[in-house]
């Protein structure tokens, strides 16, 4: 990933979460990250409008390791005598309300960024939560979440790369995702008891993974310097130009687009020169 785990590890001081006296607390939660779970199957939807095979290939994959975190994050609810339940609106906006119109916008918003903050709360749980059966459960996912921030990280780089004018939309649309993360972190400031060891430090692990982000941005190519050096007006531009742009583009979004059968004979791993294929020379049918 464009950030390590080091980088990526809050310091909680020995703080410690407890299933028992925390039951309620972490029930929730493993409730917010289930929705997200379970929105993230969706991901077959990109498979089908993959740009190319490799990606079509881990989209596959994806959707499978999403099936098995929907039944980790059961699991640990059924650990903890806690049961399924609605997700905070945030939590909805964020995972549902936000779903991305291209496959650009799909590997930034969806897989770098929003996996990414995933990603750090998982870590904060597994570096707290005092119970070693979910810790080993998240330590499984957490693997599978590292791959797919790397794929979305790798993938927006690219395509910015490409295409240069992907940048703006995609950070407008990144820091309304992040306003999203920030509101939720406020919620949850108030909502909660602050005399909680954990608890109490969350402020500043909100701030410190909004930091990560703004750091991944800004690796990916999508701001040069920091974002939060960025004027009020030019945030507002970015903002103004990706929803701009998607209103722009929704009569275009109602014809039928390019798929992967449209494009897979021109893919990389289908027309491949002699020289990258076997050894074994062409297929002769014998009559």
């Amino acid at each position: 990933m464009l950030l390590s785990r080091e980088e990526m590890t809050f310091d909680w001081r020995g703080a410690r979460l407890h299933p028992g006296r925390d039951r309620a607390l972490l029930g929730w939660v493993m409730n917010q990250f289930l929705y997200g779970e379970v929105t993230g199957i969706q991901c077959g939807h990109w498979l089908y409008a993959a740009p190319d095979l490799d990606a079509a290939r881990f989209f596959a994959r994806q959707a499978v390791e999403e099936f098995q975190h929907v039944d980790n994050f059961l699991r640990i609810l059924d650990l903890l005598g806690e049961k399924p339940a609605a997700p905070h609106a945030l939590v909805r906006f964020l995972s549902t309300g936000m779903m991305p119109a291209t496959f650009e916008e799909h590997v930034c918003l969806e897989m770098a960024m929003g996996e990414g903050f995933v990603l750090m709360a998982l870590y904060g749980v597994i570096d707290t939560i005092d119970h070693e059966g979910i810790r080993e459960i998240l330590l499984r996912a957490a693997r599978q979440e590292e791959r797919h921030v790397d794929f979305g990280e790798r993938r927006t780089a690219l395509a910015v790369r490409g295409r240069p004018a992907l940048r703006r939309r995609l950070l407008g649309l990144s820091l309304v995702s992040t306003w999203a993360v920030r509101r939720l972190g406020r919620f949850l400031q108030r909502k909660l008891p602050r005399d909680h060891p954990v608890l109490a430090r969350l402020p500043e692990f909100l701030e410190f993974a909004l930091d990560c982000g703004q750091l991944r941005q800004r690796r990916m190519g999508l701001v040069e310097g920091s974002v939060a050096d960025l004027s009020p007006w030019r945030k507002a531009a970015a903002i103004a130009a990706a929803y701009g742009t998607s209103l722009a583009a929704l009569p275009l979004r109602l014809l039928p687009r390019r798929r992967l059968t449209d494009t897979h004979l021109r893919d990389r791993e289908v027309a491949r020169t002699d020289e990258e294929q076997s050894g074994d020379g062409p297929l002769h049918i014998v009559r």
